[in-house]
């Protein structure tokens, strides 16, 4: 009995099925990412940052970063200046966090990240890189970031949930205007 064409008939499905799910594969890891900065979005983020949290607790510290008065960057200079305003912060973001850390855009203008070591020193870097301003078309806008720092060795219990309302509550008590209520 020739068994090729049974072989070749039994392909056909296993090479729709791989394609398939190489298919899936790449639309689940496209979903996980922002399709404006490249950063991670809030799933994405997720996972990562538990593990994050759970193997080195110690070492761990989770900030969020609102963009200050980013809706006036939107309504001065239109929104295509403030996709690269976001962008050039999830660059500026993504270069500082380096290989030991992790960087989300959580939607609008928020972003988290996850990182190993933060120093005072390091955090001040970041603060100086997210409020350069930034030429757009031979103008420059001024970008000013709030930032919310949680060090999980400080809480009883580290987890990321925790770590990221303390770091909410921290960066709302640096809003330049005084603000510690979420807007929206």
């Amino acid at each position: 009995m020739d068994l090729a064409p049974i072989l070749a008939a039994a392909g056909v499905p296993l090479v729709g099925w791989t394609s398939h799910s190489t298919w899936l594969y790449r639309r689940l890891a496209t979903a996980r990412r922002d399709p404006l900065t490249g950063l991670h979005t809030r799933d994405g983020f997720t996972a990562r940052a538990e593990h994050l949290v759970r193997s080195q607790p110690d070492r761990t510290t989770v900030l969020l970063i609102d963009l200050d008065d980013f809706k006036a960057v939107n309504d001065t200079h239109g929104h295509a200046a403030g996709d690269v305003v976001l962008t050039a912060t999830a660059n500026r973001l993504s270069a500082w966090c380096g290989p030991h850390g992790l960087a989300a855009r959580l939607g609008g203008d928020e972003f988290a990240v996850v990182v190993l070591d933060a120093t005072a020193e390091r955090l001040e870097r970041l603060s100086a890189a997210l409020t350069t301003q930034m030429s757009l078309v031979g103008r420059q806008i001024p970008v000013g970031a709030s930032i919310g720092v949680c060090h999980l060795a400080d809480l009883p219990v580290p987890s990321l949930t925790d770590a990221l309302a303390a770091a909410d509550r921290d960066m709302y008590s640096h809003k330049p205007d005084g603000r510690t209520s979420r807007r929206r």
